[in-house]
């Protein structure tokens, strides 16, 4: 970072030195010699342990931004943050992968990550909450033209009784025959005011349903036709709540393709999505509505069981494993047999754990390490972790 720039004039060079000053302020570091007395915690070993904590969790931060020649800017430091306090769970995955492939990170890398995270923060919910409310004011909508149409009918009645009477009474004054024409005029107009209505009801119902579709999109993987990640954190919380109430296990199993890139790099792309959705194919017959099965990101699947212990959810992911890796699949494009296919996949029992997070956090440990122990298995995550 060259040049200087004051807070005032540059909003994100003046948080990045702030950034840097409480950095330096919190590790002692700050070229205030007064600084340390100021920051001196208060009495009580509670306090003094909670500020020792946050100063060694900007410390990590800080080592980990310079082990990899990070910018000291608010992405990178959010990022990193939820990479070492295992925050989000999304992050942690992704930094770890990236870090197996390739052995270091880029600020580019984290701008992009930090985008992804956003843009999947945003999405889900807030696009449901938004078609709530869209589909709210259409009812209201629907309400006001049923109430439109219905009032439109009772005043065309009128007036046409009205105009009757007149017709009938032997007045032939030209100011009642002009009432008379003006009346049908009305009748005619609020006619065809009906017929509008009755067309913009019908595009409210198509508009609704367009919504609902839209809807169970931003629920579902595109290419997979699997729940996405989203979808898959509703059912583990309706899930969590039914086996409570009901007294009964409950097991989760991410299951991630092994040498994923490899079939991409190999074959293509287009064949590594059939593959995915082959995958999630053996994956989603043994779903029900006990057993829920989605995607999770990239090529790894998530599996919740309803009903089954840990080691009986071991049993039935097993059993998929075994079947997708006895199976010769071939390269659709050009005919040649690929290598074998498999899948890694660790288990866990969501009860077993202080909240859902914990479990997924536990599953996720024991699929790396069915991965680092030869890949093609599945792993029961120790309930001690």
């Amino acid at each position: 970072m060259t040049g200087a720039h004051s807070s005032s004039a540059n909003p994100q060079h003046g948080l990045t030195d702030r950034l840097a000053r409480w950095a330096k302020g919190l590790s002692g570091k700050g070229d205030d010699p007064h600084a340390e007395e100021a920051h001196r915690p208060r009495a009580g070993a509670a306090s003094n342990r909670e500020i020792n904590r946050r100063r060694q969790l900007y410390t990590d931060i800080g080592d980990f931004l310079f082990a990899h020649d990070l910018d000291l800017t608010p992405i990178n430091f959010s990022v990193a943050l939820d990479y070492l306090t295992g925050a989000n769970i999304g992050v942690e995955k992704a930094i770890r992968a990236v870090m197996m492939e390739r052995g270091r990170i880029t600020n580019g890398w984290m701008e992009s990550l930090a985008a992804d995270q956003r843009a999947d923060e945003v999405t889900p919910e807030s696009l449901a909450s938004m078609l709530d409310k869209v589909e709210e004011n259409l009812d209201q909508f629907t309400g006001l033209m049923h109430e439109s149409r219905n009032s439109a009918k009772d005043y065309g009645a009128a007036l046409q009784e009205q105009a009757k009477d007149l017709a009938g009474g032997g007045d032939s004054e030209p100011v009642l025959a002009r009432l008379v024409g003006l009346t049908r005029s009305m009748v005619e107009k609020t006619r065809q005011v009906e017929t509008q209505l009755r067309e913009n009801q019908k595009q409210t119902q198509a508009l609704k349903s367009s919504l609902e579709s839209a809807r169970r999109a931003a629920e579902h993987d595109h290419l997979t036709g699997l729940p996405n990640r989203r979808a898959f954190e509703t059912v583990l919380r309706d899930e969590l709540a039914l086996a409570q109430a009901e007294q009964e296990s409950l097991s989760v199993a991410f299951c991630d393709i092994d040498h994923f890139k490899v079939i991409n790099d190999t074959h293509g792309h287009d064949t590594g999505d059939r593959v995915l959705k082959f995958i999630a194919g053996l994956l989603a017959k043994v779903s029900d509505d006990r057993c829920h099965v989605a995607r999770h990101g990239g090529e790894e699947f998530v599996m919740l069981f309803r009903g089954k212990t840990a080691a009986e959810t071991c049993e039935a992911v097993d059993g998929v494993r075994e079947d997708l890796a006895s199976r010769s699949l071939v390269n659709r494009t050009n005919g040649e047999r690929m290598d074998r296919v498999s899948f890694s996949a660790g288990v866990a029992n969501v009860l077993a754990y202080e909240d859902p997070r914990a479990a997924l956090k536990a599953a996720d440990r024991a699929l790396y390490l069915a991965k680092e122990h030869g890949r093609n298995r599945v792993y029961l995550a120790a309930e001690t972790d």
